[in-house]
């Protein structure tokens, strides 16, 4: 078990893990970076993000939610989540809001 994982009793399942099984770990690592400032804890540990997926154009799309919508620290834990996903998967990455 990765280290990633060791944390989070029961991990959300995306989209990639039927597609592209062999992103999981290294989207989900990295995304362990980005830390809640208010609550110290990855938006992995706290289950933040809902779904990563790839799409036939080349694009990754990924779904989050936030601890509160009125999270002062929101957009930059878009942006940073943004980031290490394009990171993680070496290819531009939309996000959307989970409802």
């Amino acid at each position: 078990m990765s280290e990633a994982n060791e944390q989070v009793p029961n991990p959300v399942k995306w989209s990639i893990h039927d597609s592209h099984p062999q992103l999981v770990e290294p989207v989900r690592a990295r995304l362990s970076e980005v830390i809640d400032p208010e609550i110290g804890m990855s938006i992995i540990q706290l289950g933040l993000v809902r779904d990563v997926s790839l799409e036939d154009n080349g694009v990754a799309h990924l779904k989050m939610i936030l601890t509160t919508p009125f999270c002062p620290y929101g957009p930059a834990m878009i942006e940073m989540t943004r980031q290490k996903a394009v990171e993680a998967l070496a290819q531009p990455v939309n996000g959307r809001d989970a409802t």
